[in-house]
């Protein structure tokens, strides 16, 4: 069957680039279910022997052989332990990025199957397994196939393929900057200089067979809070005679709710403002001098991001001067917020309908969460979607969530993976490749009058 399908590409491909790359959408298919049996072995081996960000040694040795054996060229040690594969069709085009992020995370894996995860690692002076608890390894192994699938028609392509394959999106244990960020300044996006990137995200509450995405702000901007409120110590019993940081601090909660429910259009985007942790005091009948409260917060759009950053200054620096304290506020910045190109978006989601089926690519509501790849979609087009990994007739309220013990994903879904990101490289290089002719053709008739 490999033969008549890539002939009828290669018959196509000779009457000009146009909509030709269609014509290898039936050999991507084949190709891809020929090696799902590889992509879930690839899978469970990571997920058997993960590794915390920047740590991914391992997993990039196996990810830069492969990539070599497949005629990449290839690029080590980028933001520490990156990869970069790089394919050059066999027809000009634009340049077309795909992501896989390869990081672990400190949980220790509560599900019996028989490629757990029994790493064991010190983690914040505390012992902990490592496990794959959001689904990274599966990213992992699904690009690695659309390597072996892209490579195997590259000269048949319009375009270049460039593959991240990403270290530390869950962020760095020892310092320093996040991944996407990182990569992004040691010339991820350059050399060939990438037009658009495409990454997708594997959930565990979506039904195999389906797809979410949603146009603009996806996925929150993360930032983290830091606020130190120093009263006046005293006796428990006398607490005229000090300034309680310990009520102050519960005033503030208090009033930081109140940047939610009255400050932030929420009909537009939600926001999150939490505080996680109180520290403060050390016995039952003395009022401390001060403490420490820490949070995280969530928002979409750097408008937004600024209302909620000088609201949270603002209400707790002046509860703490009403109760005669004082609020130092320190706000880490965090990834910025996930933000499908809306054009982009518009152009592609057809090619994931084609594939997948209309009634199965699904708009989502903005998700809290947050995702690095935001570093890349803020210097070039880039979308980015949700695949998925809950097996059909489940309820996703009743499976694990992502970053828990329980995490689980049904490998089925992976196929899908590994065939959308190839329809959306050809696709696109068919959309940019059609542009470009059709430019070079008009301006050759006018050079001709």
């Amino acid at each position: 069957m490999k033969k008549p399908l890539l002939s009828g590409a290669l018959l196509a491909l000779s009457l000009g680039t146009g909509y030709a790359q269609s014509a290898l959408k039936p050999v991507i298919n084949q190709a891809s279910d020929a090696i799902e049996s590889k992509v879930i072995a690839w899978r469970r081996d990571f997920h058997e022997h993960p590794e915390l960000g920047n740590q991914e040694f391992r997993t990039a040795n196996i990810v830069a052989e492969h990539l070599r054996k497949l005629g990449y060229e290839v690029k080590e040690k980028v933001a520490v332990t990156g990869v970069i594969g790089v394919l050059k069709g066999g027809k000009p085009g634009p340049v077309v990025a795909l992501r896989a992020d390869m990081d672990g995370l400190p949980v220790t894996e509560r599900v019996d199957i028989p490629f757990k995860s029994k790493v064991v690692t010190e983690f914040n002076n505390q012992k902990t397994g490592v496990m794959h608890a959001c689904g990274h390894d599966s990213h992992v192994a699904i690009l690695m196939g659309v390597a072996e699938v892209l490579a195997s028609m590259q000269k048949d392509l319009a375009g270049t393929v460039k593959l991240i394959f990403q270290p530390a999106e869950e962020g760095v244990y020892t310092g320093g900057t996040f991944g996407a960020n990182r990569m992004v300044e040691e010339g991820a996006l350059d050399n060939p200089k990438v037009d658009a990137i495409f990454g997708l995200h594997i959930n565990s509450q979506t039904e195999v067979g389906k797809i979410r995405y949603r146009p603009g702000a996806t996925m929150a901007a993360v930032d983290q809070l830091t606020i130190k409120l120093k009263g006046k110590q005293t006796h428990g019993a006398n607490p005229w005679s000090g300034v309680d940081p310990i009520v102050t601090a519960s005033q503030v909660v208090m009033g930081l709710q109140t940047i939610v429910s009255r400050n932030v259009d929420i009909t537009e985007n939600p926001a999150v403002v939490t505080v996680g942790a109180i520290h403060g005091g050390i016995r039952y009948n003395i009022i401390p001098e001060s403490l420490e409260m820490i949070g995280t917060i969530r928002t979409f759009g750097d408008n937004q991001q600024a209302l909620v950053h000088r609201r949270i200054k603002e209400i707790s620096t002046n509860i703490a001067e009403s109760a005669g304290a004082k609020a130092d506020v320190e706000i880490g910045i965090g990834y910025p917020a996930t933000v499908n190109d809306p054009a982009l978006t518009d152009k592609m989601i057809p090619t994931l309908e084609a594939l997948a089926g209309k009634e199965n690519v699904l708009l989502s509501p903005v998700a809290t969460g947050a995702e690095d790849f935001s570093y890349f979609q803020k210097k070039i087009p880039g979308f980015f979607f949700f695949l998925g990994g809950m097996a059909k007739g489940k309820s996703p309220y009743d499976v694990a969530p992502h970053h828990t013990p329980d995490f689980y994903l049904d490998e089925s879904g992976f196929t899908l993976g590994v065939k959308s990101l190839s329809h959306l490289v050809v696709d696109y290089m068919e959309m940019n490749s059609k542009t470009a002719t059709a430019s070079s053709s008009s301006k050759g008739k006018k050079a001709t009058k």
